[in-house]
Formats: C-alpha cells, structure tokens, sequence
C-alpha cells in the first residue's frame, strides 16, 4: 500500500504510482526507504514499471507474466531442450523423399525409441506449432520486458534534474562529504574542468553539478533485444510460403523436370562422375570406386505460361546456365541448386509398345510413349487413346485404391481410354503396365478383364525400352530470410558491445554553505567510477583515497 500513499514528494511533484525515487530530487518515496543508510537500488532510476500496478486486471496480468525476466528464462530453457531433442534423430526434411514411410523407417532403423520419437512429433520438431509457439512466446517476452522498462528508463534519463535530493546522493554506492574552503562556484567549475578532460557532459546549477557520460550504453541491452525479435521474426517468416525451402529433386539425364513451389525448372543437360585412379588412392582403399568429381550440367528455365495446366506443356524461358559440383552451386536470384548426389542406375524413360488385335493377330505401331509428360492423345491405327491417368509408382492403398508412392518411375503405370474396332464407342478403360515385372504383379489381364482378350499393349522387343543413364539428386533451397537473420545478429551484436564495452556512469554534486555532499553511481565497473571521482577531487584540491569513495567510507 506504501506503492500508493507516497506519489507526491515533498519538493512538489507528482510521481506515478510505483514510484521508488522521486522523478525529479531523487528523493526515496517508501517509509521503509527514507530511513536507510543503505544504498539506493538504482535499477530504472526507480521509476515506475506497469509491471508493478496495483490491482492489476486480466491484460495486466498477461503483460506481468511476459515482462518476468525469470518467465523469459524459463522459455528460453524450455526451448533449448526442445530443439537439442530434436537433433537427436534425423529430421524428416532432411531426407531426399518426401513420401517416404516415416513411421516405419524410424522403428526399423531405431528401434523402439525411434519409434516413440516419430510417436511424440519430435521428428519434425522444428515445424511443430508447439516449437513455433515457444519462438513467438520468447519474442513477446523480449518485446514486454524491453517496453516494460525502457520507456521508464527513458523518461527518467530524458527528465534528469541537476540538484538531487541529499538522501539520493548520500546514499549512492559511490560517495564523499566534506567541507571546501575555496569559493563554492570556483570549486565546482574546477571539478568540472577535470571531469570534461575525462569526456563527461557537465551540467551545472549554482551550486549544484551532474556530470555524465555513456549513457548510451544503457541501451545496448534493448538494442540486443531488438535484433533477438528481428532474429526470431527472421526464423518465423521461414514458414511463409516462399521464403524457405529445403527440397531435393531428382534429374535424370537429359530430363527437365520441375522444381516444386517455385515457377522455375531445371534440366540435367549431362552428368558427369569421375573417379580416381589406384595411384591415386591410398593402398587401403584401391580397389574401390572413388567418386574425383561429379557435377551437373543445369540449365534453369523460368515458366512463363499454363504453368499448372494439366494438358499444355508449360512455356519455358531459359535464365541461367552452370555447372554444378559440390560446393559450387547454381545461384539465381535466392535460388540455390546443390549437387547432393548421384545414381548410377539405369531409369526408365520411355517405351515404345504397339497394340495387338488378338483376334486377328494384326499390330500397330509402335508409338512414344515417355514415362513423364505423356501426350494425351495417341492414333494408332485403327486405334485411338486418350490417356487418363498415369502413375509413376504404381501401389495400391489401405482401402485397395490405387495411389502412386513418389514421382520417379520406379512402378508407372498407364490408364488409357481405348477406341477402335470391336469396342464400345464411347471407349473402354485400358491400364498398361511398361515394366514386365509390374504386369505380373499387379496383373495386368486381371485388371483389364475381358479387354485383355481383344487387345493388347505391349512391347515388342528390349530395343524399344529406352533408359537414362544416370540421375542427379540436387538440393534446392531458398532462404529469403537469411539476410534478415544475420541484419538481426549484427544488431544484437552491436547492442552486448554497447553494454559490455561501456559503462553509465554519473556524478551529482552539490555545496550547501561550505558542506560538499558528492554521490556517484554506475551500471558496471565501479572500480572505474571510483578512480574518476578520486581524480577529479585530487584536481579540485582534495586528496582522497578511492578505497573510502564507498558508501560508508572516509567522511572527512
């Protein structure tokens, strides 16, 4: 209750509520403060904090909670916790396949702790809502704490008055009293001539002085703040959509394909592998395929027009060229293309099988037939097909639907929509399977019931079964926010420099009749304080050893 009867101080001004010292004389406002000869605890000049309202309400309450310095501590602990469990597995965005069976390869490959780890989320911590919600509380915790004390600090730095309340300055950490015989203006322009030569701002009232300097390093741990806010923003944009990606594509040779969530494509123009020598390995590991060097070949294009039309071909415009090897990606305005790695193994590309009347024994074709961006349309023959859907890793669901696992052609499969002689005319359903071992085991002749004794695709020959060669696996990313994390960093730098490297530190004097009553005060180094003080007082004629400078020293 103390908080709300002593507001008013006995020089006249009105103080808010919570006041601790008097915003104007620095006079102690509590009954308990007023007879203490302990030093005055100086944090925000004792200004009042909206964290200390009386009888606060339920925004009150949500501010003190934000604004507790221990709250902050305690977020933060919790976060760094998360975020080493998280390191503990591989995250699911590091791997190259995003339609992997992730349940099943951390039970395989760790057991029954991988297990629990997918089970509680952990695997994909750092895209959780719960990881993001600890961020966005530490940054309202940073924001509060920082609007909690800093405009305080700042009005009662902007409002300083030059002649202090004798209990303020007798009460500093850093004080000498005593009696000067020399005139008192003489004296006082005498001290202040000597804290000028040591860079303090000298503010002088008759009789009274306030000499200061560094107060700007009272900011560097709110300008530290600020740049931890624009750190985490820069963290949060992350989940925007285009501001990061993490993505792997694969790129057979000679193949464009596109790049997901971007309007850019990129074609493997050649890949290359070289591998070393034997006498250029060590004798333990002759004998071994070595990759020396392999690199991509990349052309970027830029999609200009029916992007996402499902029938056109996207229009392509070529935008940058580049050999890309480790460590020397292809760069294009954010973009960035890593070589990650390569395979060797033959993939297929494109069949060319023909259709056979089996009543007649007569064939057709044969016809293109590319494992990506097929036509729509074929004739051949006396046939028509219009292709209806495609899979590229044929599987059938839970539900016995079928569903396709990923986008390379490691299972394709073709349904077409069939017209010609001996079939309905509206058309009838036709699924093709290119890979013999896929006719088998999904049966094919099963599938297609009746029509398979009336039709059938098929290829004629291992000559018309194309393959790429080789495949590169490259990483995408795009990391917009990156700039602003290191703008962020720099800033918070520069404001733990501010705080660490310099030191707040003021004077006041006064001289009533022939008394001196000198206190001094500082944020850190008081080593450093107490030497100025010592110094200025031996310039002004007044021998002092610093050691008594402390409060409840020499006196004399």
């Amino acid at each position: 209750m103390s908080l709300i009867h002593n507001t008013k101080c006995e020089c006249g001004h009105q103080n808010h509520v919570g006041t601790v010292l008097c915003e104007s004389c620095g006079k102690p406002l509590l009954n308990e403060e007023e007879h203490s000869s302990e030093p005055l605890e100086m944090r925000y000049d004792g200004a009042a904090r909206r964290s200390q309202k009386s009888n606060p309400g339920v925004i009150d309450r949500v501010w003190n909670f934000f604004s507790s310095v221990k709250i902050a501590i305690y977020l933060i602990l919790i976060t760094l916790v998360a975020a080493s469990l998280g390191t503990i597995y591989p995250q699911e965005n590091t791997f190259v396949s995003s339609n992997a069976d992730f349940a099943s390869y951390y039970k395989d490959t760790y057991g029954v702790t991988g297990q629990i780890y997918y089970a509680l989320g952990l695997s994909h911590t750092y895209d959780s809502w719960w990881f993001i919600g600890l961020l966005v509380m530490i940054g309202t915790s940073l924001v509060v704490c920082s609007l909690d004390r800093v405009l305080p600090l700042y009005k009662a730095l902007s409002k300083q008055q030059i002649r202090k309340h004798l209990q303020f300055i007798r009460r500093q950490k850093t004080v000498y009293t005593g009696t000067i015989e020399a005139d008192s203006g003489e004296w006082i322009q005498s001290f202040a001539n000597a804290l000028k030569r040591k860079r303090y701002r000298v503010h002088i009232d008759g009789t009274a002085l306030l000499a200061e300097k560094n107060r700007f390093s009272r900011w560097g741990p709110y300008i530290n703040h600020i740049g931890l806010i624009v750190f985490l923003l820069s963290i949060l944009a992350r989940s925007l959509p285009g501001w990061q990606m993490d993505a792997y594509v694969s790129v057979p040779d000679g193949e464009t394909v596109a790049i997901e969530g971007t309007d850019y494509f990129v074609k493997n123009d050649k890949f290359t592998v070289v591998y070393y020598k034997d006498d250029e390995l060590p004798e333990e590991l002759r004998g071994k395929a070595r990759a020396k060097l392999y690199e991509t070949k990349a052309i970027l294009y830029k999609c200009t027009s029916q992007c996402d039309d499902p029938v056109k071909k996207p229009v392509l415009q070529e935008v940058y060229q580049h050999d890309i090897k480790v460590n020397s990606p292809l760069k294009y305005k954010g973009l960035k293309l890593y070589q990650y790695d390569y395979d060797l193994t033959p993939r297929l590309k494109s069949v060319s099988p023909v259709i056979t009347d089996k009543h007649t024994g007569q064939s057709y074709g044969p016809f293109d037939l590319p494992m990506k961006d097929a036509p729509l349309d074929y004739t051949v023959g006396p046939y028509t097909l219009k292709l209806y859907a495609n899979f590229m890793d044929f599987a059938l669901d839970d539900k016995g639907n079928p569903t396709t696992l990923g986008r390379d052609p490691n299972a394709p499969a073709f349904v077409f929509i069939v017209k010609g002689p001996g079939l309905a005319q509206d058309g009838v359903p036709y699924m093709y399977f290119p890979m013999e071992k896929d006719k088998v085991k999904f049966g094919q002749d099963q599938i297609n019931g009746d029509l398979a004794n009336q039709i059938e695709i098929h290829v004629d020959g291992m000559e018309n079964v194309h393959y790429s060669e080789s495949a590169t696996y490259l990483n995408v990313r795009i990391d917009r926010a990156m700039n602003f994390i290191w703008i962020g960093a720099v800033i918070s730098m520069i404001g733990l420099l501010m705080g660490a490297y310099w030191h707040h530190r003021r004077i006041w004097l006064r001289i009533d009749g022939s008394e001196l009553s000198l206190g001094a005060h500082t944020n850190k180094n008081w080593y450093g304080m107490r030497s100025d003080v010592a110094s200025a007082l031996r310039k002004a004629g007044i021998e002092v050893d610093p050691k008594t400078l402390d409060n409840g020293g020499n006196k004399a």
